[in-house]
């Protein structure tokens, strides 16, 4: 090792040896302007609290060793949601009103999609924000409807829009469904899965409570194909109106962001508890 690259490895210990976070190893390799391409030295570098990972979209978010996605066709409300862009400047929730969610340990990444300016798109709205913009990508927009809760029938985008499908027209659709739809009348509007293994992406837990209740939904899945076991991603909203985000696995680090089909009577989520029986699924 020559003096310079001596003197640039000491410099390496020494500014990554400062701040708080806890340490991973490094290898450096040596510098190949001063004759050293082929000599690599460990050094211990502190992760800071506020470094992340950021990926550009769902899909590229890594599984686990020994998983392999499952299979999504081409155009697809799961390849949609798999696609799903995730913001890159910062890992932070935001409210509807530009505040930070008190809450910042519950994501692992956050969905590049606005929330609007009110209180409104919560946890049901976020799903079905998501639905309607696939089918409103995909041009279909005769499918574009979502019940009422109060006489649980439902009131059609083609119908709102008298012709306008401008993506404007649209968003004030959506916020006229957040306003009368809630986990109640979405969870009419879905069918039971009865096997928690039939689990498909776009695929949504849901709860109905007095006053509330819960969604979130099914954003990719993972299967080994040696074990055949099954893995999953969900997304959520919550209360207040928030930024849709990937929500951690608190619960098993050696899958984070991922979750296991094989839970047993109950599935942990970080701000909510639901059961195999509230799985539910788009007609």
């Amino acid at each position: 090792m020559t003096t310079n690259s001596a003197l640039l490895v000491i410099t390496l210990m020494l500014i990554l040896g400062c701040g708080g976070g806890n340490s991973s190893s490094q290898s450096v390799t040596g510098d190949p302007e001063n004759g050293d391409p082929d000599t690599t030295v460990t050094v211990q570098k502190k992760i800071l609290p506020q470094e992340k990972a950021f990926y550009k979209s769902v899909c590229s978010i890594p599984v686990p060793p020994g998983f392999k996605r499952s299979p999504a066709d081409s155009g697809s409300f799961a390849q949609y949601l798999r696609d799903l862009p995730l913001k890159q400047n910062n890992n932070i929730v935001y409210l509807y009103n530009g505040q930070k969610k008190y809450n910042q340990s519950v994501q692992f990444a956050v969905i590049k999609m606005d929330v609007g300016k009110r209180d409104l798109q919560q946890c049901a709205d976020a799903v079905m924000r998501l639905r309607a913009e696939y089918l409103y990508k995909c041009g279909k927009y005769d499918d574009i409807h979502f019940n009422f809760v109060s006489d649980n029938k439902p009131r059609y985008y083609n119908d709102y829009c008298n012709g306008d499908h401008s993506y404007q027209k649209f968003r004030k659709y959506m916020d006229y469904i957040f306003s009368y739809a809630n986990t109640a009348s979405l969870s009419k509007e879905l069918k039971l899965v009865e096997n928690i293994n039939d689990m498909h992406i776009g695929d949504v837990f849901i709860q109905t409570g007095n006053p509330y209740g819960h969604a979130v939904i099914v954003v990719d899945m993972a299967k080994n194909p040696d074990t055949g076991k099954k893995i999953f991603m969900i997304a959520q909203s919550y209360m207040p109106a928030q930024e849709t985000h990937i929500l951690r696995n608190n619960n098993d680090d050696s899958l984070n962001p991922w979750y296991s089909t094989d839970f047993e009577d109950e599935l942990h989520t970080p701000e909510w508890t639901f059961r195999k029986e509230n799985l539910k699924r788009f007609k």
